[in-house]
This record gives structure tokens, C-alpha cells and sequence, in this order.
């Protein structure tokens, strides 16, 4: 881009959005964001308290139970997705753009993937509005008619995370408005401009004052409050695997809400000694350095078999040494980390392990004076049980293992709290399924790796969370099913 995007940059309303109004909070209150890149700040935002969230719910509760919005047919609730998408579409270079100044990730990524693959997630959904059916069932007795119906659960209270924030915010949002719940919706204070950029465009789509409602602010506050309103029916919350424990406890004090969680990760990737080695080293550099590894599915412990491994790690090496870091509107493949706060929580990371012994064999420190970049590195002689292979780092930093076995690669890879995600790369089918079907993981790649999309589920196992996002199966989350009963006498 040929003008610094600061200078031009368009900033949405970054006021409260309730009941279809941009809204001062109760309390007046802002707080700060930050460019990543250039460490200045961006502009206020008003900050959200539990009593902002209270008139919020109150909106969606009146929205769902007394508005337009439940009166609509399914068909009409579809058109207005369809309108919502097309405008995403039309407004993809603006929500880049902040989603860049925002968040640090680089412009081409944003706008390729990210605002791209948000609009095809709403579009997609959109196409599922009217085909969310039940089921007659053949009763036991001649006297009955039995079936079920698919309701909306009513409404649903959306907590997304910093790392991918406008794509995740239309993961949640498809689902939810094609099930015909309504929302209140809080996203993260590191990056709430994107969250901000849709909620004009919902305005613009024609979608009912009150279905959607946005309160920024603070997980301790606005977070706590949307998990424990006793009238938020459903929770979805994407992040941390210690957050999703909190919300679980909450939520289990107020009303037992429908609870999905998509937590952290520590995955596994592993490299078989028959893989085709330009394959696996691309898919590998995938699998760890996309987002500056900022990825809840990355592939941060890398298993490499042994007769393969020295010829590998040449490779990976040269590939991971030819990313280039630097401003995100550049042509680069990594941008700044998100915020202060992580990068020195992801050089924290290296400092331990360093004191545990592992090798750097590659990068591992600060790339530029200004901006919160972390150079593209490469951890060797990591043990199974030091601190850098176990926690999730959430930057663009791998751990290399060398293995042996089929049996005990299995074993190691699920040694691990976590189940989000997985990656096998061979060219023997029957290792490739019979290390898949023993993985923990609630995604398994085979020769690839983090390719996701609105058609396919995704959600963990274990400690990364429960309940899936994407597809199909999102819908279910946003429904609870009815079985009627229709006693109509004896048949003739």
C-alpha cells in the first residue's frame, strides 16, 4: 500500500452496540488499542460493564421472544445473511485494513483469508436457515404421532479471542442467526475494531434491533458478566484453555447454559520417514508459522522419524529462514504478535526453555527495536516433559522430536493435555489410518495442514474444549430439540 494505513484509515463507531443503537456505556469508561506494528496507539473504545451487558441481554431477550426476528420465516432470516455477507464482500478491503492495523497479521491474510472466508462462513450459513428440520418418528403405538422440532435455544452469548477476530466472530454469528437465536456478543479488548466495522454492516443488512449486541471491554468484567447472566441460554467462547474452565464454572452457577469451548493447543505434526519431503516441509511451515503461530491448531511439536530427520530439518530450516517478518502491509509473511502483553509472554517462553536446555537452532529473539515482531524459530533437543513441549507457547516457535516407532510416536503425541488438532504426513495409506484412528484430536490433516473451512466441523478433544464451530454441527449447538407427542385416538 503506498500511503501508511493509519493515515487513512476509516474507524468504525467504537461505542457500544445494544438494541440496535450505538450506545455510551452506563459507566463511562474507554480503553486503548494498539497497533502492533508500530506500538502507537489506535484510537478509545468504550468499555463495557456487567450493567451494559444486563441492558444488552435485555435487547436480545426482547429481540428473540417479541421482535421481528422470531416472527420471520426461516427463508427471510436467510435473505438478511445473504445481504450481510454480500456486504462483508463489498466492505473486505476496510475490514482488512483495520483488521490489520488491529490485530498485526499480515494485509494479504486478512483480506484473502480471514474477511473472505467471514463472508463465505456467513453466506454458508445462510444456506442452512431453512433446512434446520426434526424427525418424525415411527411410535410404538398406533395411537400416536411423535416427532421432533429443532428450536432455536434462544440466546446466545458469543466471548471470541484476538488472534483470528473477525473471522471467529462470523463462525459464531452464521450459525446462531440461521438458527434464529439472538446474541450478545463480547470480543477481545486487543483487538475489538473488526467486531465493531460488522456491527455496521449488521445495521446495514436490515438484521432486527437487539439480534446482535455488542459490549466491549474486559474478560473480568464483560466476559464473567455474559457467562453468568442467568438469561443467556448458550455460551460459545473461543481462547485459553484456564478462561474456558472459568466460564464453565460460571455458567454452571447461573443456569446450566449450552456450553461450547474451543480451547488451547499443543499439537502434534508428524513427519514419517516415507513423507514426501517437499510436501512435508511446506506442510509443516503451515502448520507452525501461519498467524506468527498465533493458531490455537498449530503444529508446535514436530515429530520427525528418524531415517528422515536430518534431511528434514535441513529443509524446514532453509524454509523457515526464508519467511520474511517486517510491516504487515508489505509483502511478508508474518507481522507483529498481537500486543505487548503476549510477545513478552511467548519471550518469556524461550528464556525458560533456554533454561531447561533446549537448543535454538533458529531464531528465537525480538526481529525489529519497534513493534511486538518475534523471529520464526526453531527449538532442538526439547524432552517430552519440559515446560516449552508441554504449554502452549501461542507464537512462532517450534519444538523438533526425533522418533523411532509407529507405536511410540502414537504414544507421544497424545501425551499431551490437550486434543485440538493433528497432522500425519506419509505416502502409506495404511499408516496414514492407523495412526489417525488412535490420535486424540478433534481434527486430523494427512498430508496437509490447517486447512479449514465452513464446511468442515472443528472443535477438540480433551482440555482444548468441546462442541464445534463450522459446518453442520454448528447448528446443532444453537438448537434444542422438542419431542412432541400427538395422542389422535386409536387408528381405524
Amino acid at each position: 500500500m503506498d500511503t501508511n494505513p493509519i493515515d487513512t484509515l476509516r474507524l468504525p463507531n467504537t461505542k457500544l452496540f445494544i438494541n440496535g443503537k450505538w450506545v455510551d456505556p452506563v459507566v463511562p469508561k474507554t480503553f486503548v488499542t494498539v497497533n502492533p506494528a508500530t506500538e502507537k496507539a489506535i484510537c478509545e473504545v468504550s468499555e463495557g460493564s456487567s450493567q451494559d451487558v444486563d441492558l444488552a441481554v435485555v435487547a436480545a431477550r426482547e429481540a428473540f421472544e417479541n421482535g421481528p426476528w422470531g416472527k420471520m420465516t426461516a427463508t427471510q432470516r436467510a435473505k438478511l445473511l445473504f445481504k450481510l455477507a454480500d456486504l462483508i464482500e463489498q466492505n473486505k478491503e476496510w475490514l482488512a485494513t483495520l483488521e490489520t492495523t488491529d490485530n498485526g497479521k499480515p494485509y494479504a491474510n486478512a483480506l484473502g483469508f480471514d474477511v473472505a472466508q467471514g463472508a463465505e462462513t456467513i453466506r454458508y450459513f445462510a444456506g442452512w436457515a431453512d433446512k434446520v428440520q426434526g424427525k418424525l418418528i415411527q411410535a410404538a403405538e398406533q395411537r400416536l404421532t411423535v416427532y421432533t422440532r429443532h428450536e432455536a435455544v434462544g440466546v446466545a452469548g458469543f466471548i471470541t479471542p484476538w488472534n483470528f477476530p473477525f473471522l471467529i466472530m462470523c463462525w459464531k454469528l452464521g450459525p446462531a442467526l440461521a438458527a434464529g437465536c439472538t446474541v450478545v456478543a463480547k470480543q477481545s479488548e486487543i483487538t475489538p475494531l473488526s467486531a465493531l466495522a460488522l456491527c455496521h454492516l449488521i445495521e446495514e443488512a436490515g438484521i432486527p434491533a437487539g439480534v446482535f449486541n455488542l459490549v466491549s471491554g474486559y474478560g473480568s468484567t464483560v466476559g464473567d458478566a455474559i457467562s453468568r447472566h442467568p438469561d443467556i441460554d448458550k455460551i460459545s467462547f473461543t481462547g485459553s484453555t484456564r478462561v474456558g474452565r472459568l466460564i464453565m464454572e460460571a455458567s454452571g452457577k447461573s443456569n446450566l447454559k449450552k456450553v461450547t469451548l474451543e480451547l488451547g493447543g499443543k499439537s502434534p505434526n508428524i513427519v514419517f520417514d516415507d513423507a514426501d519431503l517437499e510436501q512435508c516441509v511446506t506442510g509443516a511451515i503451515n502448520a507452525m508459522y501461519i498467524n506468527m503461530g498465533q493458531c490455537c491448531c498449530a503444529g508446535s511439536r514436530l515429530f520427525v522419524q528418524e531415517g528422515i530427520y536430518d534431511k528434514f530439518v535441513e529443509k524446514f530450516t532453509e524454509a523457515a529462514k526464508a519467511l520474511k517478518v517486517g510491516d504487515p502491509f508489505t509483502a511478508v509473511n508474518q507481522g507483529p504478535l498481537a500486543s505487548k502483553e503476549h510477545f513478552d509472554r511467548v519471550m518469556n517462553y524461550l528464556a525458560v526453555g533456554r533454561k531447561e536446555g533446549v537448543k535454538v537452532s533458529l531464531g528465537g529473539e525480538r526481529h525489529s527495536d519497534v513493534g511486538y515482531y518475534v523471529q520464526p524459530t526453531i527449538l532442538h533437543e526439547v524432552n517430552d516433559d519440559m515446560c516449552v513441549a508441554k504449554e502452549e507457547i501461542f507464537g512462532p516457535v517450534v519444538c523438533i522430536f526425533k522418533f523411532k516407532t509407529v507405536e511410540e510416536v502414537i504414544k507421544r503425541a497424545n501425551d499431551t493435555e490437550y486434543g485440538l488438532a493433528a497432522g500425519i504426513f506419509t505416502t502409506n495409506i495404511n499408516t496414514a489410518h492407523r495412526v489417525e484412528k488412535k490420535l486424540k484430536a478433534g481434527t486430523v490433516w494427512i498430508n496437509d495442514y490447517n486447512y479449514i473451512h465452513y464446511l468442515i466441523p472443528f472443535g477438540g478433544y480433551k482440555q482444548s474444549g468441546f462442541g464445534k464451530d463450522l459446518s453442520e454441527y454448528a447448528i446443532q449447538e444453537y438448537c434444542s430439540v422438542k419431542a412432541v407427542i400427538l395422542n389422535h385416538g386409536q387408528a381405524l
